[in-house]
Formats: C-alpha cells, structure tokens, sequence
C-alpha cells in the first residue's frame, strides 16, 4: 500500500487489529526487514510498517531535511496519512530510531510504549568504520560504487551472532539497494552528527522513565557497543549475548515474544 507524502508514494504494511503499532527499519533494509515479527504480533496488534524515505519502494518527500525535526516531522505526516491518532507502541532499529525516538520526544502524548533495538541517540557516540567511511566525500560515493552482494553479505555476517541472516535475505537486500538507496544511506551519515542528539536524548530518558519503555539488544553488534543499551534510560533492558545487530532475523520468536510481553504488561499498568 501507499500514502502520499509532500509528493512522495511512501510504501507501507498494515496487518492485523488492535491498538496501533509502528516498526521503523534501519539501514539498509526496509519494512520487510519486520515480516517474522509483524507475522506474529499482527494477531493482537495493528502492525503498521513503511519503507522510511528513500528506502525499499518509497520516495523522498519534497523537502525533506537529515534533521532529527525533519525525521520526527516525516513520522507525524505518515502516521495521519494512514489515519493513526491514538497512541501507539513504537518499535525501532538502527536508524529508525533518530526517526522514532525524536518523533516521541516531540509528541510524547502519541506514545503508548517504547521498544529500542541496536540503534543510537547519544552524542557519546562515534560512526563505525562504514559509517565514517558514508560521511567522507567521494570516499562514500566509491564505497557504494564498488560494494558488491559478497561484500554487502561479509558486513551483515560479521556484524551477526550465532545465526546468520538468510541468504534469501542478503539477496533481497542487495537487489533492492538501488543507486537511489545508496544515495539516501549517504545523505543520513553526513546529515546525522552525534553531537546533535545531546539535548535530545536528555528529553527521551525523561519520556521512558515516565512510559513503558524496553531495549532489546544484539550484543555482538560491532557498530554499537552494548554499553548503549544501557543510555536510554529505559525501565528495562534486556541483552541478548548470541545475538548481533539484527535480532528482528536473528531470534525472531524471542523479539515477538518479548513484545506481546511488554505491550500486555503496559495495558495492565493503565
């Protein structure tokens, strides 16, 4: 399905009934990167899931800014797009977090609950080796130029635990990682300095204090320590050792689990 935003079809699923909630994806997938979770947690919970712009099948809505208020602006417009205006319970990964937790910083009332996975909102942090490599002119541009399905498949195992994604899912990832992705994962390096989330992660340890806030984490993700699990200020974090930077493909059961767990828990705290 699509929603047009400022000009731009931004793709999206929407299975299942129940109190809205929303999956956003990191880099370099899309949505689908969801599918054995929403599977699951669709027969409770409304799963509503887009392709972030300029990822999968949507396009880049006229004027859209890198900013945290330009990321949190975007989440606003899709969710009245698809008429979402109650609460909902907000799941994130990689950079689909700047794009949720600055949402939720900027309306904390639209907020049943909070689920961080392997991402970052701290000025503590610095890029990883691929991510400084993205932010470096014409160094970036090469890099993507060159990358191959071998060398896009030897990034996500090494950054892996004990189960790896599928093959299937590599190539699906591969062919889909266009020029225009490639471009889209550029502008978000060079756009995203970790200096600006200072301010911004001070208001996110308030909100998650105050609502159902959970971090499930990969700790052999080699792009965010697992001592980042802990800066959120989450009411609880959970670590998973066997785990890398995907736990949404790499212990599907136990994320959607975990999250029928946490949602039912924060309807029985209202």
């Amino acid at each position: 399905m699509f929603v047009n935003i400022k000009g731009a079809k931004i793709n999206f699923s929407d299975t299942g009934k129940g109190v809205p909630t929303l999956f956003l994806h990191g880099i370099p997938d899309s949505g689908t990167v969801w599918k054995d979770v929403t599977r699951v947690v669709s027969s409770s919970y409304r799963c509503v899931v887009p392709d972030l712009p300029g990822f999968g099948q949507s396009a880049v809505p006229t004027g859209f800014q890198i900013t945290l208020n330009g990321m949190a602006e975007f989440i606003d417009a899709f969710l009245a797009a698809v008429g979402i205006s109650e609460p909902v319970n907000l799941v994130v990964h990689d950079v689909g977090g700047p794009f949720g937790l600055a949402w939720a910083v900027r309306h904390p009332e639209k907020v049943k609950t909070i689920t961080i996975m392997n991402t970052v909102f701290q000025s503590e942090y610095r890029w990883h080796r691929y991510g400084r490599i993205c932010r470096t002119p014409i160094l970036g541009e090469l890099l993507h130029i060159l990358m191959s399905q071998s060398g896009l498949a030897r990034s996500i195992r090494s950054n892996s635990g004990i189960t790896k994604p599928s093959r299937e899912y590599i190539s699906a990832t591969y062919r889909d990682f266009t020029g225009s992705v490639r471009q889209m994962v550029l502008r978000l390096y060079r756009g995203l300095d970790p200096e600006v989330f200072q301010t911004w992660n001070t208001e996110l340890r308030a909100l998650a204090a105050n609502k159902p806030s959970l971090v499930i984490w990969g700790d052999r993700d080699t792009y965010i320590d697992s001592r980042f699990a802990e800066c959120f200020g989450a009411q609880k974090v959970k670590h998973f050792p066997h785990c890398g930077h995907w736990p949404m493909l790499e212990i599907p059961d136990v994320v959607s689990r975990r999250l029928l767990e946490h949602f039912s828990e924060a309807v029985a705290l209202a």
